[in-house]
């Protein structure tokens, strides 16, 4: 656990609010002031269990002997008692080393990652704690970039697409195998057992809520984006049916809920999260959010045309717009889904820090790190230095940016990451600019596609954690060719859910005007430089070329790899492994 702001703070008569930022490896709290947004203190809280891949913990799971089942490929889960850890710890450090007195915080406020999903008891208890569930893997939570459902996904889309289902359009023409539907599906039909004993299918941003103030109120960011909630109502049973008949009630048994405005009050901390948190019982628990949407009223960014790219180990893109179009590939569009009165549209890239951090873990030689170390510097800050120094397509490289399968505009995480043009010549610093600039022309794409709908992008606005290297900030200004600004707070998340509870308790009368007040002012500003936009031109159109030939159609071997590698691995006799998950030192360079 670390901590870090501004010791010695005198409270004064000033409120405060808690944002807590759950993001895929950590949570982070930061305790903001109320009446400027000013940011005091912060405690952050590693999850003991990181994200699981491999095999189930051995100190959560049954396994007599510590060695539980190999996890098939796609799998990503996570512990659920990691998240209390985070409130049980991260809070009060942040409190602590804010130097405020607790009695003065009016409210709290979360945010997670989405869509990660828990499947819970009547009383919230996950599955995984319930007795003889602790080796099931789908009685753990499923963690946003799970995407072992993708089968389920393409019935759910295809199903759609025949029968003119009309919430379609909304999310693009495709629903993601991250999405709840999806994961739900694929539980039904690999563990009935499991899907039969849990009563509810929860958001963890919900979950997370409910173990805070004791009531489970959804909230209306996920419902309409990873939930299929439009228009007041999700798909029909007779939809659900056709997938299949057990499904038919999946959304009246285990999913439907009371749906929470952003920034209203799911309920009021309890005495035993008062106990966990070290914060006064009663204080307002705010309806929970997605770290994406609540970053965007900690960037000011609460008007139509303000695109803001929240890059860690993936990327998701929130803008708000005021008119309905449907924009193909994107990940949905939601009335109030950031703000009241606008449209909310999200897109996204599944895998952008991630994948710098697989490169620079197993594609750079030991000498590389070696030279990184007796610079002082990390491997990404030697490998960009050594980047930076290329003149734009000096690599001879272009590289595909779906390592992690692509979220927006393609929603297939079937797809692979592909580089193009290597020779026995190319250096590890070719391939780690040449996968800078592959993330930069996704969300090229995708600013792209907001264009062609009639919903065009004005302002790029970035958050997150890799907003601090400079070389692919420009980058990205030069592919764009927008003027992109970072903001100022290092927790755009935290604050924005800090914000959000704020309103909730009753300090401001909306988000609008909350974020007016304490949202975070501009950091750095990096403007498009007419030479390198013209050579990235070039470089875009030969990714768009790579980009429709693996991902439209033309050459679908990246299916026919997948599916040879499935094949492969259920011909193997079944082996078991120590209990373990993905290193955790991997993920915090590159995480948000």
């Amino acid at each position: 656990m670390q901590a870090s702001g501004d010791a010695g703070f005198k409270t004064g008569n000033d409120n405060y609010v808690i944002g807590v930022d759950y993001g895929t490896l950590s949570g982070r709290a930061v305790v903001v002031r109320v009446r400027d947004g000013k940011e005091l203190g912060s405690g952050v809280f590693d999850y003991p269990h990181a994200v699981v891949t491999e095999a189930l913990p051995a100190d959560v799971a049954d396994a007599a002997d510590g060695r539980t089942a190999r996890l098939p490929g796609d799998w990503a889960l996570q512990v659920p008692n990691d998240y209390r850890d985070v409130l049980r710890n991260a809070v009060p450090a942040a409190i602590a080393n804010a130097g405020i007195d607790p009695s003065a915080v009016v409210g709290i406020a979360t945010d997670f990652t989405a869509c990660t999903m828990v499947p819970v008891k009547a009383d919230g208890t996950p599955l995984n704690e319930v007795q003889g569930f602790a080796n099931r893997p789908h009685a753990y939570v499923k963690l946003w970039r799970h995407h072992a459902a993708q089968g389920q996904a393409d019935r759910i889309n295809a199903l759609a697409a025949e029968r003119g289902e009309t919430w379609l359009p909304r999310y693009g023409g495709l629903i993601s195998s991250e999405w709840e539907f999806a994961k739900g599906l694929q539980l039904l039909e690999e563990d009935p057992e499991a899907y039969a004993e849990m009563d509810h299918w929860v958001e963890a941003a919900d979950w997370i809520v409910w173990q805070l103030c004791g009531s489970y109120v959804r909230n209306a960011c996920t419902a309409g984006y990873k939930g299929i909630y439009q228009d007041g109502r999700y798909p029909s049973e007779d939809f659900l049916a056709a997938l299949n008949p057990k499904f038919s009630n999946f959304v009246s048994a285990k999913l439907d809920c009371t749906i929470g405005r952003l920034g209203d009050a799911a309920g009021y901390l309890t005495a035993e999260a008062a106990e966990w948190t070290g914060l006064p019982e009663g204080i307002a628990v705010a309806v929970g959010n997605v770290d994406a949407h609540v970053t965007a009223p900690a960037a000011k960014a609460v008007e139509p045309g303000q695109l803001v790219a929240i890059m860690g180990t993936s990327t998701c893109h929130v803008m708000n717009g005021d008119v309905l179009r449907e924009v193909p590939g994107m990940c949905g569009v939601v009335d109030g889904g950031i703000v009241d009165g606008l449209w909310g549209y999200e897109a996204g890239q599944s895998g952008v820090g991630d994948i710098f951090g697989w490169f620079t873990k197993y594609g750079v030689p030991p000498e590389y790190h070696a030279a990184a170390a007796a610079a002082g510097l990390g491997i990404h800050e030697y490998l960009t230095e050594l980047a930076a120094a290329q003149a734009i397509g000096g690599h001879g490289l272009i590289a595909l940016d779906w390592h992690s399968g692509n979220r927006s505009v393609l929603v297939d995480h079937e797809l692979s990451g592909v580089v193009v043009g290597q020779t026995l010549a190319t250096r590890p610093e070719d391939i780690y600019r040449a996968l800078l600039e592959a993330t930069a022309f996704g969300t090229r794409t995708i600013v792209d596609a907001f264009r062609d709908a009639g919903v065009p992008v004005k302002e790029f606005i970035v958050a997150g954690g890799l907003l601090k290297n400079k070389l692919l900030m420009q980058i990205y200004a030069d592919v764009t060719g927008l003027q992109l600004s970072t903001i100022g707070s290092a927790q755009g998340p935290a604050l924005g859910s800090a914000i959000h509870a704020a309103v909730a308790a009753g300090k401001y009368p909306d988000i609008r005007a909350a974020a007016a007040a304490m949202g975070s002012a501009p950091g750095a500003v990096y403007t498009p430089i007419p030479d390198n936009v013209a050579a990235y031109e070039e470089l875009f159109r030969e990714y768009r070329t790579l980009h429709d030939y693996f991902g439209r159609g033309t050459n679908d071997v990246m299916h026919r790899l997948k599916a040879i590698q499935r094949n492969a691995a259920q011909s193997l006799p079944a082996q078991s492994l120590p209990a373990q998950s993905l290193p955790a030192q991997l993920a915090q360079e590159v995480s948000a």
